[in-house]
């Protein structure tokens, strides 16, 4: 029996060697397994940090070309006038210290739409064009172009015929008012969204013109600024006042002096002054020349061309003329708004409202002439594909509902065009071009200032005249209400958060 047991005892304790022997291996082959495990995640990590880098690279590269490219001319500028937003950059590197700011937002979208772009094809075909470089980058731009539903509406038609309909207005203007004592009606200037090539609605564009007015016989145009305290915009009236008109050359044409001759007289052989028509206390009222205007509008339009075809229906406006023509298939929507010239520049005062009431002799100063001006610049030098536009007109309908309003981004991207070459809005540009307009938003939010782009700004194209009080004028801030409403600025904080986070599904096409 004690030799029994003996055995037994020894038979246990090998198993058990065996059994530890086991756990041993299987523990062994676990580390293993872990060890093998952490070296790919390692390699994968490395391998998406090269690319990176490479990107980086690449970028670093392109923009050291470009800053080199512009560093006399940068050099040579006003120290607050390097980036046309207007120092916002260090308002908003402190306020990205203080962690008041989502680290990285742009980038992380960046990365996200670059792993999109590589996982929806072959990988090895898209590691090879990211090797390529510009390859990459053309197929990624045409990746979010097919994820954006553009716009099929078309300008061009639109504005080619509002063009021929202005320009035979013009001419009934000039029959019409050729000896009258009402304001002098220049051709039509092409102003606002639809004439730069952009439109931040859908449908119902609108086509804006703007028409210059002169003084008539007799009299003359003085602009005088409402108000020297105005800090955000400046107002203007158009006093008008009497002229002799007793020269022989003037005399031969009948015309007699308002200045000189007794009112019965005048009032017996010579229709009233502009002072007994469209004025209110010696200044041109905007509403008495707009209810004039369309009383011309109606009346010339029967003898137009276009009315043998086209519908003409008046629609409602106080400070300028709106109507609609239809044929039965097409709609358009023109909108007449009138001005007076800032002597040879490219700056009105104009009956284009700045605010909900504004005065009856208020003539706001407008730069939608310099404006236009700049696009048609920018129109010239760009390349066939070039992109800024629909940059533009997608930012715009992305705001649809928020409280920015499309002249901020259109303002944004104007500072852009002016500093980014036109070279570098092509379809393999397209993400760091949105990207870019995106972070411009937000610095400019945090910072609380968004320069205007025309006032102040001495870095304009040459062929863009401003009146020199206008060009060294400090700069406008179209951001003030965040600056002066703590509100304001919390509501813009967010909204431009949430801008992104809807940026950030399109590019990625999740919407």
């Amino acid at each position: 029996m004690e030799v029994r047991a003996k055995q037994l005892e020894c038979e246990r304790i090998r198993l058990e060697q065996e059994v530890e022997q086991l756990t041993l291996k299987q523990v062994q082959l676990m580390e293993l397994l872990q060890l093998l495990a952490v070296a790919v995640l390692v390699f994968l990590v490395m391998v998406l940090w090269l690319m990176g880098c490479k990107r980086s690279q690449r970028r670093e590269v392109h923009n050291g070309e470009n800053n080199g490219a512009n560093e006399e001319e940068v050099r040579d500028g006003d120290a607050n006038e390097e980036v046309d937003v207007g120092n916002a950059e260090e308002d908003y590197a402190i306020q990205e210290e203080d962690g008041n700011v989502a680290a990285n937002g742009e980038d992380d979208i960046e990365n996200e739409v670059v792993n999109e772009a590589a996982n929806a094809g072959n990988n090895d075909h898209a590691l090879a064009v990211y090797e390529a470089g510009t390859d990459f980058d053309d197929d990624l731009g045409r990746i979010v172009m097919e994820r954006i539903q553009w716009s099929v509406q078309e300008l061009q038609a639109g504005c080619e015929w509002t063009r021929n309909l202005m320009d035979n207005y013009t001419v009934y203007f000039g029959h019409v008012l050729a000896n009258s004592f009402y304001p002098g009606l220049q051709r039509a200037i092409e102003v606002g969204s639809a004439f730069e090539g952009w439109s931040p609605c859908e449908q119902d564009v609108v086509y804006q013109v703007l028409i210059p007015m002169t003084p008539p016989r007799g009299h003359s145009f003085h602009l005088e600024l409402d108000s020297a305290e105005q800090r955000h915009k400046r107002n203007f009236r158009v006093r008008v006042q009497l002229e002799c008109t007793c020269t022989k050359e003037q005399q031969a044409e009948n015309v007699l002096c308002f200045l000189h001759h007794p009112e019965e007289e005048l009032r017996s052989n010579q229709d009233p002054s502009l002072l007994d028509t469209l004025c209110t206390d010696s200044y041109l009222d905007v509403q008495k020349t707009a209810r004039w205007f369309y009383q011309l509008v109606r009346a010339i339009w029967p003898a137009l061309p276009q009315s043998h075809n086209w519908h003409l229906k008046l629609l409602p406006s106080t400070r300028s003329c709106q109507f609609q023509v239809t044929n039965g298939r097409e709609r358009l929507r023109i909108e007449i708004f009138f001005g007076v010239q800032r002597g040879d520049s490219d700056i009105f005062v104009s009956s284009q409202p700045t605010e909900a009431h504004t005065q009856s002799i208020t003539w706001p100063e407008t730069y939608a002439v310099a404006e236009a001006k700049f696009f048609k610049h920018i129109a010239q030098q760009a390349p066939p594909d070039s992109l800024h536009l629909k940059c533009l007109q997608l930012f715009t309908r992305l705001l649809l509902g928020f409280s920015f309003s499309p002249y901020t981004m259109k303002t944004i991207v104007m500072h852009l065009l002016n500093v980014v070459p036109v070279s570098q809005w092509r379809r393999r540009d397209l993400l760091n071009r949105l990207l870019d307009i995106s972070k411009c938003l937000r610095i400019c939010v945090l910072a609380k200032r968004l320069n205007h782009f025309i006032v102040g700004n001495r870095r304009l194209p040459q062929h863009i005249h401003l009146p020199s009080d206008v060009q060294a004028a400090p700069r406008y801030n179209l951001f003030h209400h965040l600056a002066e409403e703590p509100a304001a600025h919390t509501q813009a904080i967010y909204e431009c958060r949430l801008l992104l986070q809807w940026l950030k599904r399109i590019l990625l096409g999740e919407q």
